[in-house]
Parts: structure tokens; C-alpha cells; sequence
């Protein structure tokens, strides 16, 4: 648990000790801010419903994760669900944290069961200029939000980038590995997008609907926000797009890969097809005359003479399959 603490509007800032944080929260001149951050479920409960005196209902669904993003107005603060995204560049998988906010009208409270880069970013930037705890909870709670949707956008860049290694994996070489590649991050991008669609709905709601706790002139703020969530959700889409088209290509050349084969067989096959209706009609037996009644057909001429027309003939079928364009 961090406590940061602003006086003086921001002049000076102080970190707080958790057994002084219910005298400061009584000060309404005093801005708070308390990060969460991987607290033990029961002392972060016990922190929100004794100190806060938070509703149940949102510690409840603080503490207990409620999978999507959502948005609360419970009039003397403002309860938000978000998700987070922590992506490194394929390395492992995709993960959407959960990021709990809590908005008052001079404290912020956020809870998060995983180290989220986007509040340590803030956090940082707070400790490098005071300054910034000046501009109220308001204000704070848009950069976090702003910081969540750039890494949404950083991590929607590097997974194009996947995609267009995929693709040229796929014209080289279609192998099945390609195939895994390209469904894990067709799931990957789903699973992005149904977070996205909901997440921009709340950002939607957090800068249009009227809030108690958020000033008209802060609004502006969410709004530029609700822009940026609008330029993820394109990108989104023209992931998913993407990646469709990969998929596509990938059963395409699977395709051509298949016809060449079977193309290739059939080749062979109708090239030997005389030959085996030649040694079918003889029965290779020349060891007695083929044509008795002739007698001059020994068994060794008609040898010779069937070598040579089963060595000529799959040439001249060869020849006459290129003159046709079938090769």
C-alpha cells in the first residue's frame, strides 16, 4: 500500500504512514492518493469499508474481479472497473489487469491485484514533479486513464507487427506452427476487443453523463481521452481484420501447397500409366515365344524390344503433356 499525500494545493507532498490515513481522509483541504497494489484481499476490504466507508456492493466487486469494465456513480464518489494491458512484444502472453478506481472529491483510491505500468508511470511522474497533485483526483485519475490507453496502443502496434511477420512466414513457408501462431492471435485480438468495445462505453459515460465529482472543466479531459479509445478500437478492428486476411492467405497457399502435390502425383501416375498396361498385357513372360506362330519372336527379342518402348514412352507422354500446357 502507498499513501501520497499533497498540502499547501500541491505545494508540498508527504508520504503517509497507513495509521494516519483515517485523521488525513477527514481533511477535506488535504488531496490523497492510495494505491492498492496487490494488497491482501482482507486488509485492502477492511481499508475500503472502515476507512472509506465505501459502499459493499463496489468493495464487493473490487475485491471479487468483475471481468469487464464498468462504471458507478454513487454521487460522493465515482466507482470505475478498468483493464489494463501488459504486453511485451510476443515474449508471453497478453495480460488485462484489473484496475479498481475509486474518485472522491479529494482523495483517489486504486486497488490492483497486478503491477499495472501505466499507474507506475503516474506514480513516478508524481514523484518527479509534486506539482501535478495540485490539479486535484480529477486530474490524476485522467492520466492514469490516458496512460492505460497508450499502452493499448503501443501493445495493438507491436501485435501488427506479429502480423505482418506471420504473413511473410506464411508466403515462404506455410507449416502448421504458422497456422497456431495465427489463431492465438486472432483469440489474443477478440479478446482485446470485447474489452475495448465496453471500456469505451464507460469512457463515454465518464465524459458526457453529468458526475458529482468531476467538474465540467475537467471533463474536457476524458473527452480527449474518449478520442484516444476511439483510434484503439479502429486499430482493433483493423487487427482483426488483418489477421482474417492471414488466415485466408495461410489456407490459400495451404491450398496451392496441396494441388502442386497432388498435381505432381497425377504427373507421375498418368506417365507410368502405359507402362503398366504394357507389362499388364504381356505379363513379362518372355522366356517362350511371345507369337508362336510366328517363331522368329524369341522371348529375348520381345525383352529388348518392350525395354525400349517402356523407356521411350514415358518420354514421349512427357513431351506431349508440355506441348499441352499440363506442365
Amino acid at each position: 500500500m502507498r499513501i501520497v499525500c499533497s498540502r499547501d494545493g500541491g505545494k508540498t507532498r508527504e508520504e503517509l504512514a497507513p495509521d494516519a490515513l483515517q485523521a488525513t481522509l477527514e481533511d477535506k483541504s488535504l488531496l490523497l492518493w492510495v494505491d492498492l497494489n496487490g494488497e491482501n484481499p482482507e486488509q485492502a476490504q477492511q481499508i475500503l469499508s472502515d476507512v472509506f466507508l465505501f459502499h459493499p456492493l463496489a468493495v464487493d466487486d473490487a475485491i471479487n474481479e468483475v471481468l469487464l469494465p464498468k462504471i458507478d456513480d454513487w454521487q460522493s464518489y465515482l466507482y470505475l472497473v478498468l483493464r489494463g494491458i501488459n504486453h511485451s512484444n510476443g515474449a508471453r502472453p497478453i495480460l488485462l489487469p484489473e484496475l479498481d478506481i475509486f474518485l472522491g472529491d479529494h482523495y483517489l483510491v486504486t486497488f490492483h491485484q497486478e503491477t499495472i505500468a501505466a499507474v507506475e508511470r503516474v506514480w513516478e511522474s508524481i514523484d518527479q514533479d509534486e506539482r501535478l497533485m495540485k490539479n486535484g483526483p480529477s486530474y490524476i485519475l485522467y492520466r492514469i486513464v490516458d496512460e492505460l490507453i497508450e499502452d493499448y496502443i503501443r501493445a495493438l502496434e507491436e501485435m501488427e507487427d506479429q502480423v505482418e511477420t506471420v504473413e511473410a512466414e506464411v508466403l515462404r513457408r506455410p507449416h502448421p506452427s504458422v497456422q497456431e501462431r495465427i489463431m492465438g492471435l486472432k483469440h489474443t485480438i477478440l479478446k482485446v476487443r470485447r474489452v475495448v468495445v465496453i471500456q469505451r462505453e464507460v469512457l463515454n459515460q465518464l465524459a458526457r453523463d453529468p458526475i458529482q465529482v468531476i467538474d465540467e472543466e475537467e471533463r474536457v479531459y476524458f473527452r480527449d481521452v474518449y478520442d484516444h479509445i476511439i483510434r484503439v478500437y479502429d486499430l482493433v478492428d483493423g487487427l482483426r481484420d488483418l489477421v482474417g486476411s492471414a488466415l485466408e492467405l495461410y489456407l490459400a497457399a495451404v491450398n496451392n501447397r496441396m494441388n502442386d502435390v497432388m498435381k505432381t502425383l497425377t504427373i507421375i501416375t498418368t506417365l507410368f500409366m502405359p507402362l503398366t498396361f504394357i507389362t499388364g498385357f504381356f505379363g513379362m513372360n518372355f522366356f517362350q515365344p511371345v507369337l508362336p506362330s510366328l517363331g522368329i519372336w524369341t522371348g529375348s527379342i520381345a525383352f529388348v524390344l518392350t525395354l525400349v518402348l517402356m523407356a521411350f514412352t514415358p518420354f514421349i507422354m512427357f513431351l506431349w503433356m508440355r506441348r499441352r500446357a499440363w506442365m
